[in-house]
């Protein structure tokens, strides 16, 4: 028989285990210029190679780390991307789906 303390303590650790699989999970291999989408949309995880005469909208200066689709932080190497679900892109990455953050 457990007791309503072992049940407590089992169900909060369950929990965080829980939570902290879906934050491994959240943060996903790297995506890679060679994925069809990347390749289509011009990511490169190094902005300073993008092919600014195939991509004009590039400019200096923009990378993934301060597009408004960037879901890590600034200063963070890689983060999310929801144009690349269950990946990460490099911060200072690039694609054709760059967007001014407000």
């Amino acid at each position: 028989m457990t007791s309503r303390r072992e049940f407590i303590v089992k169900v909060s650790l369950g929990g965080a285990v829980l939570a902290g699989a879906g934050h491994a999970h959240a943060q996903g291999a790297m995506v890679a210029e060679s994925d069809p989408q990347a390749t289509g949309l011009g990511y490169k995880a190094d902005a300073s190679k993008v092919d600014k005469a195939k991509f004009p909208k590039y400019a200096a200066g923009q990378t993934c780390a301060n597009c408004a689709l960037y879901q890590g932080k600034a200063a963070d190497a890689a983060g999310g991307c929801p144009i690349f679900p269950g990946k990460q892109v490099a911060g200072k990455g690039w694609c054709s789906a760059w967007a001014k953050k407000a």
